[in-house]
């Protein structure tokens, strides 16, 4: 395998891993809700953002685990954050979608 396909394994696995926790992938749809998936905004465009706070309302768990979630979330590279005074935006970018829709099309195609 070479190494580039072991990289693109390892990134899309942690993706995965990320979306297998059932509060992050709710966290993950919030914001593809609230963002559209195939648009393309601005970081500075406040449709594309959603504060922390509501993204984990009615999920039945503290702030400091929808937090939590948030960071995995970005650490897998399936968000993009950004501090605002005490709010932190969370959004999804559009090319981070395309990567995955790319993928799965990669592996129908096989």
């Amino acid at each position: 395998m070479s190494n580039n396909r072991n990289k693109k394994a390892e990134k899309f696995s942690a993706m995965f891993k990320a979306l297998s926790n059932k509060h992050r992938l709710t966290i993950f749809m919030r914001l593809l809700d609230c963002c559209g998936p195939n648009v393309h905004y601005g970081v500075d465009s406040d449709e594309m953002k959603a504060c922390v706070g509501k993204l984990g309302k009615d999920l039945g768990i503290v702030s400091s685990t929808v937090s939590h979630h948030i960071k995995e979330l970005h650490r897998a590279g399936l968000i993009c954050m950004e501090r605002r005074g005490q709010n932190i935006d969370c959004w999804v970018d559009a090319k981070t979608i395309q990567s995955l829709a790319d993928f799965f099309k990669e592996l129908q195609t096989k």
